[in-house]
């Protein structure tokens, strides 16, 4: 990410394509003797919105995080821009992880230590950017999501509802190609949940971001592009929303 121009551009409509950015084929994960995903095989496209459904224990997150690189996938492959991740060595794929790709999780997992625009600057930080450049995305980001106020508070110091926010601020402030979100509104109450949904995508669009959602809530499922349901282990075929 580059220190000049400004922040943050809209992506218009025209310019976010539909060409696939991430994608698996035949992808399979067990633990020891038991199977948790099972020749999975999905497409998702610059600026393309995809959910994964289904129950707890289904393998959503199992699926999740193959395709994010954190699990090495037994059999099959998953591509990131048409390479296979089985390609990069560990420290590219974990300079992939930090620099191009993005995570909210269900509870956020902000460091207390640090304020809140720390958190958020923390992907641009690793990135090797400037404390002071780093903030300053940090700190447009927050705003677009109602934090500005907010900035040098803790995580102890802030509601349920504004923490789960400030970890769409940390996956979305790298604009990365792709964010992967394991039940990121599961924590919170249906009038929240609702709210940090809207912001984390309407966000995501804006920039272009893919997004891979893992939920089993239906009402979050709806508001992605496609929709994939998964039944102990097996990835059923996408589905239009």
């Amino acid at each position: 990410m580059s220190a000049s121009g400004p922040l943050f551009e809209e992506v218009p409509v025209s310019r976010v394509s539909e060409a696939e950015v991430l994608s698996a084929r035949g992808v399979e994960l067990s633990y020891g003797s038991t199977v948790a995903v099972r020749g999975a095989r999905i497409s998702v496209g610059r600026g393309e919105v995809v959910a994964v459904t289904g129950q707890s224990g289904s393998g959503k997150s199992s699926l999740l995080y193959c395709l994010a690189g954190v699990l090495p996938v037994g059999r099959g492959v998953v591509r990131f821009e048409g390479r296979s991740l089985g390609e990069f060595e560990d420290a590219e794929l974990s300079a992939l992880r930090r620099d191009r790709f993005g995570f909210v999780f269900q509870y956020g997992e902000l460091l207390p230590e640090l304020t809140i625009e720390e958190n958020t600057a923390l992907p641009l930080r690793l990135a090797g950017q400037r404390k002071a450049w780093a903030h300053a995305a940090a700190g447009e980001v927050l705003g677009r999501l109602g934090l500005g106020d907010l900035k040098q508070r803790r995580p102890s110091q802030v509601s349920g509802g504004q923490s789960q926010r400030v970890a769409v601020a940390r996956a979305l402030v790298h604009r990365p190609a792709v964010v992967f979100a394991d039940e990121p509104t599961g924590s919170l109450d249906s009038v929240n949940a609702a709210a940090v949904l809207e912001e984390f995508l309407t966000l995501a669009r804006s920039q272009g971001t893919a997004v891979v959602l893992v939920t089993h809530d239906p009402a979050v499922a709806a508001r992605a592009d496609s929709q994939y349901t998964m039944t102990d282990g097996v990835l059923g075929a996408q589905m239009p929303v």
